[in-house]
Parts: structure tokens; C-alpha cells; sequence
């Protein structure tokens, strides 16, 4: 059974009860999915939904390909949560997920909150297991990382300790922001060099990491962006990327720099001329986790992103943010 509970039951309340008692309910874009027991074998279909697995004690069997710098999709960030494990079998999804290989895997139940999975791919996967899709109330990958953490938590029976793990994290920005109060009110954006410049919106989880840390949004980046996590801006609204800090996400920081510098609309923004970028440069394990976004790999983001964005923030002329490893 995959969906909704047997004819004759009553619907389990939303949520396991306390202890991690089940059939547990979850809603999501393609309407609920009921879990009988505690499931031992994870397949995930999302992105970045083994960082909280393995941070709640789960090694999933197999994980979906994204970067693919790592063994398994494990981060150096997760890596020491897998323990005796072996890494995951990473699964391949271009034109949607491997329907015949999860089957093989036999999993017990399918998770894909970090994604963007279709209708067809939901109706096919449930067929194989118990499959949760990602929530309605979000656009497609913009999940927060938080709602991961304890989706994940509730689907384990776990939700004191994904509750634990998500406060932890929040008590960590609350400390940066203590920390580096000029943080707060000022404007940040994150975009990469892409078929032009490519930013990334309000609802993409890397935003939520900037106002997370005190800082806010341009007002009418989501009026260029839409409903989707991010896209590209035109020429003409080069402007959105004029703030007190900017996040450059791109293959090297010589690159990045050298590319924006041909841009005579762009070099002759205030952010250009004052240095207020960060480069965070994609080939790193920094540049990695800066895209997962998650419980786990925060921590490890903020010690290197942080630092950055203080001197960026300060705009010291001619000086520009050191890329982080």
C-alpha cells in the first residue's frame, strides 16, 4: 500500500506519535503517502535527502547522481555519518529516475523532497514503494532545509531528534548573526555565470541561507525570477545584482572575475567597484555544500562563507574576498 490507508482504517493523525510510533502520513504535491513501519531500506530520488538521513542514523541504500564529485553522493561534510556503511549506490536520472534499478533495491520507501519529480514518476514509483514527493507549499527544489530535516525525522519516527538537529543549525545563525550584526538589513543575492547571469530567487534554498544570516532580498527579484528557484536576468536587469554583498558561484574565482570584468554593466556597478563579491568556487567541497544546503552541510558552509561575507559587507576597495577551499 502506498498511498492513503486501507479501506476501514482510520487516518492516522499527521505526524508518528511520540516514541516513533506508526503508520505514519505524509503530505506532499501529489497528495499523501502512508508509511506502515519504520523503514530500513531509503532510496532517494532527491538531491539532498541523505545528509539528513544519515544526520538522523539512516544510511540510505542508494541516492540520486547531482554533483557527482563524491563516492555515494556523500559530502566531506556527511561522509563520517556513514560509519561502517558502505556508501550508496547513486542512481542516474536524466530523463527521470531509473524506475527498474530502484525496484531491484527493494526499498521500503522512496523519498524525493529535493526535486522535481513529475506526476508519471510518482504514480510509477509508488508502484514500487511507499514514495513521498516533494511538499505543494514549495516550488519544485525549494524545499527548506529544515523541512527536509524533519519530513525525514517523521518518516524514521524520529522527529525529537530531526527537531534536536534543526535547532542546533538555528542556534548556530542566530549566533552568527549576534556575531556580525551588520548582517542584518543588508541586501544580498547569490548567482552563478550562466547563459549570462543566472540568480537565484527567494524560494531556492541558497536565498534562504542569506536571510537566514540577518540579510534580505532585493524586493523585486522574485517579480524578474517568477515562481520558479531562479533564473536568468536580462541585460537590462543587470541591476539586481547591485548590493552590499554578492555570491558568485562559479568554476574558478580567475574565471568568474575574469568574465565579470568584460561585462562593462556589470564592472561599472557599485558592487563591482568596491569588491563586495564572494567567489565561491564550484570544484570544492565549499562550493558543493553551498548547493545542498542542508543539516549537515551548513556547519561546514558557514565557517568559510561567513568570513567572506563579513570583509564583502565592509567593501574594502581593491581588496577583493579570497575564495574559500
Amino acid at each position: 500500500m502506498t498511498t492513503a490507508a486501507c479501506s476501514g482504517a482510520q487516518p492516522p493523525e499527521k505526524g508518528a506519535a511520540p516514541g516513533g510510533a506508526y503508520p505514519v502520513t505524509i503530505e506532499h504535491k501529489y497528495g499523501s503517502t502512508t508509511i506502515a513501519s519504520a523503514p530500513k531500506r531509503v532510496v532517494t530520488v532527491g538531491l539532498t535527502e541523505q545528509d539528513s538521513l544519515l544526520a538522523l542514523g539512516v544510511v540510505p541504500v542508494a541516492t540520486t547522481k547531482w554533483i557527482g564529485a563524491f563516492p555515494g553522493e556523500i559530502g566531506p561534510w556527511a561522509s563520517g555519518k556513514l560509519g561502517g556503511a558502505g556508501v550508496p549506490e547513486v542512481l542516474q536520472d536524466t530523463s527521470g529516475p531509473q524506475f527498474e534499478k530502484i525496484a531491484a533495491l527493494r526499498p521500503d520507501v522512496i523519498i524525493g523532497l529535493y526535486s522535481g519529480m513529475t506526476k508519471e514518476s510518482y504514480d510509477k514509483l509508488s508502484q514500487i514503494a511507499p514514495t513521498v514527493a516533494q511538499p505543494k507549499e514549495y516550488t519544485d527544489f525549494g524545499i527548506p532545509w529544515q523541512e527536509t530535516t524533519k519530513q525525514i525525522g517523521r518518516i524514521l519516527g524520529k522527529q525529537d531528534d530531526a527537531a534536536k538537529l534543526v535547532q542546533g543549525v538555528e542556534d548556530r545563525f542566530a549566533k552568527v548573526r549576534k556575531e556580525n550584526p551588520k548582517f542584518e538589513g543588508a541586501s544580498a543575492v547569490m548567482a552563478t555565470i550562466y547563459d549570462g547571469y543566472f540568480v537565484y530567487g527567494s524560494q531556492d534554498p541558497r536565498s534562504r541561507l542569506l536571510t537566514s544570516l540577518g540579510f534580505k532580498l532585493p524586493a523585486d527579484l522574485d517579480a524578474a525570477i517568477g515562481d520558479k528557484f531562479g533564473a536568468n536576468i536580462s541585460a537590462e536587469r543587470t541591476d539586481l545584482l547591485d548590493r552590499d554583498a554578492l555570491i558568485w558561484v562559479v568554476g574558478t574565482a580567475a574565471e568568474g572575475q575574469a568574465k565579470l570584468a568584460s561585462d562593462r554593466l556589470y564592472s561599472g556597478l557599485k558592487v563591482a567597484k568596491e569588491k563586495r563579491e564572494v567567489f565561491v568556487e564550484e570544484g570544492t567541497a565549499y562550493g558543493h555544500a553551498t548547493s545542498f544546503v542542508s543539516v549537515l552541510s551548513l556547519p561546514f558552509q558557514l565557517d568559510r562563507l561567513v568570513p567572506q561575507l563579513a570583509a564583502a559587507v565592509d567593501g574594502d576597495p581593491g581588496t577583493p574576498v579570497k575564495p574559500a577551499s
